[in-house]
């Protein structure tokens, strides 16, 4: 189905802001399909350098903020749209966007609830000023430095509403990355459809251009899950580079056959859409109402469900040493009901979790540590949507400390002190 492909509005570019030659592509197929695998990237490489790499959030961001700053400094030098420089720049956007959204929830334990209504003002901002100073949202105008600069602060603010809403529902609300990106793509295929019966195509695009955003972090993150989750365990190293790869080949072949090359970008050629106001009213109320309804019954539902108290199985790869039985031996143990309780209800089962993978470190198995600590990223994971409506303040504590022993774990170099540290902490906290 063609996705929504903005014309230029019958705006002239006023030539005492400095007139440039067409900075973005044409949007064909080859633009969606580039943009989702950014925003594939996105999500994957964050993780990968966050976690894998050991980097944590702040540095990662700071790396990246330094890429991305680079990136922009080469797209607004450029005199014309050049694939790999408007390409590279959007990946960057995508990551650093992640980041912003992770750091808020993660580091200023701010909610996606409020993450998503904050970045949902800024965009609409951004928009509204743009249109105010351009009369043209555009990107079909992107004639002038300023209009570039409008252009890349509402790509930039994009992508993080894209990355808290898109946690929202599959973290929070408890979704699941399969269901949240199958809601994500049934309104880009109803964005579609009213786009084919008359809406109006720069609307359409933008309300597209966000919702793949959440789309593609939900694939990666589909692709990162283990397959016992039902996804096809890749591991952010391996879809970091497919995803890469499969961007650098279709910008090589956007480079060498040129289709993307915007035609659209004459001053004769503009084109006027109107009913984009009342539209976009229509639009964003029918968002508004449905999604405070859709969040209002399952976060009830989720509330309902977090005050039973339900032992959770758990398979415990049990130590020759801490048992007696042979490495490697299955024993499944049930959280036991009398378990010491905090405001979280009963956590022996990431407990049991934590100290296994304590005990694998003490006898120098360090693979089976770091396999086991993935049971720990899943089992805490799934529990969120569970766990973090009884007290938000103790579920953040805690998801702190389940970042430091992910990132001690899987670090390229693992220091067995500091692994073992992070450790002791999260069961200090498991109480």
């Amino acid at each position: 189905m063609p996705l929504p492909n903005p014309t230029a509005t019958a705006t002239r570019p006023p030539s005492e802001l400095g007139r440039v030659l067409s900075k973005v592509p044409e949007v064909t197929i080859w633009f969606w399909v580039i943009k989702v695998l950014c925003t594939t990237v996105g999500e994957t490489a964050a993780d990968y350098l966050n976690v894998n790499r050991g980097l944590g959030l702040t540095k990662t961001s700071v790396v990246t903020g330094v890429l991305l700053v680079v990136a922009l400094v080469l797209q607004f030098t450029a005199q014309r749209y050049v694939p790999w420089r408007y390409w590279a720049t959007v990946a960057l956007v995508s990551i650093f966007g992640t980041l912003v959204t992770d750091l808020l929830s993660e580091k200023a334990h701010v909610r996606l609830e409020v993450t998503t209504i904050v970045f949902t003002v800024l965009l609409a901002a951004t928009f509204l000023i743009w249109y105010a100073t351009d009369h043209t949202l555009s990107i079909h105008s992107i004639f002038t430095k300023r209009r570039e600069a409008f252009y890349w602060m509402a790509v930039l603010v994009s992508f993080a509403l894209g990355t808290a809403s898109g946690d929202l529902m599959s973290e929070r609300l408890g979704l699941g990355y399969l269901v949240a990106g199958a809601i994500v793509a049934g309104l880009i295929v109803l964005t579609s459809l009213l786009w084919r019966g008359g809406m109006n195509p720069i609307l359409g695009f933008w309300i597209v251009y966000i919702f793949t955003r959440p789309l593609g972090a939900s694939i990666g993150d589909y692709l990162l899950q283990p397959h016992s989750e039902r996804g096809l365990g890749l591991g952010a190293t391996k879809t970091s580079v497919i995803f890469l790869t499969a961007i650098v080949a279709v910008v090589l072949f956007l480079t060498a056959t040129k289709i993307d090359t915007n035609k659209a970008n004459t001053e004769a050629a503009s084109i006027h859409h109107g009913g984009g106001l009342w539209q976009t009213a229509l639009y964003v109320a029918a968002l508004v109402i449905g999604g405070t309804m859709f969040y209002n019954v399952r976060t009830h539902s989720l509330a309902n469900a977090a005050t039973e108290t339900i032992p959770v199985a758990t398979t415990v790869n049990k130590t020759a040493s801490s048992t007696g039985v042979a490495a490697g031996g299955n024993v499944t143990t049930t959280a036991a009901a009398g378990a010491p309780q905090t405001k979280l209800g009963n956590l022996s089962n990431f407990r049991v979790i934590v100290q296994d993978t304590l005990d694998k470190l003490n006898v120098g198995d360090q693979a089976g540590a770091t396999k086991r600590v993935d049971d720990l990223e899943r089992e805490w994971d799934k529990a969120q949507a569970r766990l973090q409506p009884l007290d938000g303040k103790a579920w953040t504590l805690i998801d702190g400390k389940d970042d430091i022993v992910l990132r001690q774990l899987r670090a390229s170099s693992p220091d067995l002190a500091a692994e073992k540290k992070a450790l002791t902490d999260m069961l200090a906290v498991l109480v």
